[in-house]
């Protein structure tokens, strides 16, 4: 990887290293001494519910959880002897939301145990360091916590968010509360009975009613529905209060064998000789989590490539996956809803296909949870592409040419369905976008107009009025370098969508009118706007979130939390920040080359 002011380029060698596992630093072993600390969040005695609008404070406030988050660190525990056994790097990422909710410490001498001691939150050192060369895995890449506070710096310790309603009110309001800032790390200790025989098991609660409720109240009206803890905030400081208290030790437990099996990842059908294809990024961005089993190889992109521009993976002959996903568009459409085979329209507007090396779930409801999965999706839908995958195989099979490429790709000249999921994932992976005049100007090689710099001013800064700040409150759900939390967001739009959004994903009345986050990279020329194209400008999207937004019992917090149709930007703010999203638009967007070229269409 090189750094400096050049991109970085991630060989396909990166997948064959062995990274730490999610939620923790230390590297374990199958081997004796194993402990796993698990999370189980709790509300009114019972494990927390998200999105369930039915909890209630001493306040009389009705209120909902819809994301808790948090990083614990420095775990020690305490012998019977009085001696300490300390684990000085380990780091753990819980969020309930994620189900990422354990972490491993290996190499723990049997014994008798009195107590656990860890912080919430992280050390100074390493609240400051480099979010950038965390490995793809890693708990403190900002890509998996989705924590780093990229523009301020340093990472929030805690994001808890959800909704609330005043007492005899139907009116639903919105809370966020980042707790954050060294001044706010909290030391913990459980006093408790902890018996390591082998490998173990710790269930560890988390009591959100004496986190909100507990000695200091949490009053979602008198103390105020976001804070993003600078110092003196009296939020924070109630946090940081309750959290002393709000830890316990639910069970101590053997830990079964199969919770400790490890399985290594082999790459698929790797030919003989093969060149590794670089990948290009940002030293700035995350480092991403490539799949092991399928490295990205020469010839493999190659194929992929001529994969994505071939008419004959449609039924008609008449579309290739590049015809809903033109570069002149930043590779998406330019159209509200794409022409399928026979003109048939679909029911979403296309999304642009650029820095997918970073996702994890895919279309606008997060149906696929893999690229490999999800680039087959549209060959088979009937609006789209609507061809049977054994016919794209013997359509395939039958091209001399095409046989030479899948052989030098995958070391063998037949077609398979799964070969061709793997070389147009392959191809995806290696569309990058990182250079604009954004990223220039954080190099220092370009300088914002005095519109652009305002605008940026106000992407950045949160709506806080109880502490003077009237910003855009863009970075929630648009922060960090990709420009995208990659999460599922209910942002107003309907108050009775007639599209569900993620909630045909889930069947989840909760993610009703939830729709993926996209990146606002390039996103001068990705219109028009939302997953229905109903907005043709950036005019009108900033308008929307300025005035249009329209509450339901699903919209974001974030956005909730705001007055009645949104921020009440005035037209000079709207205008500057129209011009900073104009500086995030990629010169370069066809960076791995436009082939300009149509596959012959042949049967």
């Amino acid at each position: 990887m090189e750094f400096g002011n050049h991109p970085a380029k991630i060989t396909s060698d990166m997948n064959r290293y062995s990274f730490i596992i999610a939620a923790a630093l230390i590297c374990w072993s199958a081997s004796a001494g194993q402990l796993r600390l698990t999370l189980s969040p709790t509300l009114d005695d019972r494990p927390l519910a998200l999105d369930s609008l039915r909890y209630s404070n001493d306040a009389g406030q009705i209120y909902s959880i819809s994301r808790l988050s948090l990083f614990l660190s420095d775990f020690t525990l305490q012998t019977s002897e009085g001696h300490f056994q300390s684990f000085p790097d380990s780091v753990a990422w819980f969020d309930v939301g994620q189900r990422e909710t354990s972490l491993m410490l290996s190499n723990i001498p049997d014994g008798a145990y009195t107590s656990i001691h860890f912080k919430v939150g992280l050390s100074e050192e390493r609240n400051k360091s480099n979010p950038w060369i965390h490995p793809a895995n890693h708990p403190l890449n900002p890509n998996v916590s989705g924590l780093y506070w990229n523009w301020q710096g340093g990472y929030i310790f805690t994001a808890i968010e959800g909704l609330y309603r005043e007492a005899g009110s139907k009116f639903t309001k919105g809370f966020s509360y980042h707790f954050a800032n060294n001044h706010n790390l909290t030391p913990i200790t459980i006093h408790a009975p902890i018996r390591m025989e082998g490998s173990t098991e710790i269930l560890l609660n988390l009591s959100i009613g004496q986190l909100l409720n507990g000695e200091h109240l949490i009053d979602f009206v008198k103390l105020g529905n976001s804070t993003h803890s600078r110092p003196g905030d009296p939020i924070a400081a109630a946090l940081k209060r309750n959290f002393e208290n709000a830890f316990s030790i639910q069970a101590v437990q053997s830990l079964l064998p199969e919770a400790l099996s490890k399985s290594n990842v082999e790459p698929l059908y790797l030919p003989d000789e093969y060149v590794p294809a670089s990948f290009n990024t940002s030293r700035r961005f995350p480092i991403p989590n490539l799949p092991k089993d399928n490295p990205l190889i020469q010839s493999r992109v190659q194929l992929g490539e001529t994969l994505f521009h071939d008419k004959r993976l449609s039924a008609d002959l008449s579309i290739s996956c590049a015809s809903c996903h033109r570069r002149d568009a930043g590779l998406s459409d330019p159209n509200q809803f794409s022409a399928g085979v026979e003109d048939r329209k679909g029911k979403r507007q296309s999304m642009p296909v650029f820095n997918l090396a970073w996702k994890s779930r895919f279309f606008w409801d997060g149906r696929a949870e893999s690229l490999r999965e999800q680039v087959l999706m549209p060959i088979q839908d009937h609006l789209e592409m609507d061809m049977p995958l054994e016919s794209v195989v013997a359509r395939l099979q039958n091209d001399e040419d095409i046989q030479r490429q899948f052989e030098a790709a995958f070391g063998a000249p037949s077609v398979t369905t799964e070969k061709i999921a793997l070389a147009l994932e392959n191809f995806l992976l290696t569309l990058t976008s990182y250079d604009s005049k954004f990223d220039r100007v954080l190099q220092g090689k370009a300088i914002f107009t005095e519109k652009e710099q305002r605008g940026f001013e106000l992407f950045v800064t949160e709506n806080e009025p109880r502490s003077g700040r009237y910003g855009a409150d863009c970075f929630h759900c648009h922060g960090g370098p990709l420009l995208t939390d990659h999460g599922f967001h209910n942002n107003g739009l309907d108050v009775h969508p007639t599209d569900i959004g993620r909630q045909t994903t889930t069947n989840n009345p909760a993610d009703n009118g939830k729709f993926a986050t996209p990146s606002l990279r390039n996103i001068a020329l990705t219109a028009p706007y939302m997953h229905d194209g109903r907005f043709e400008t950036l005019e009108e999207v900033v308008q929307h979130y300025s005035s249009g937004i329209q509450r339901s019992e699903t919209l974001d917090p974030n956005l909730a939390k705001h007055p009645q149709g949104g921020l009440g930007l005035s037209e000079v703010d709207q205008t500057a920040l129209v011009a900073f999203l104009k500086t995030l638009t990629d010169p370069k967007l066809d960076q791995t080359g436009d082939r300009n070229q149509t596959i012959a269409a042949t049967q």
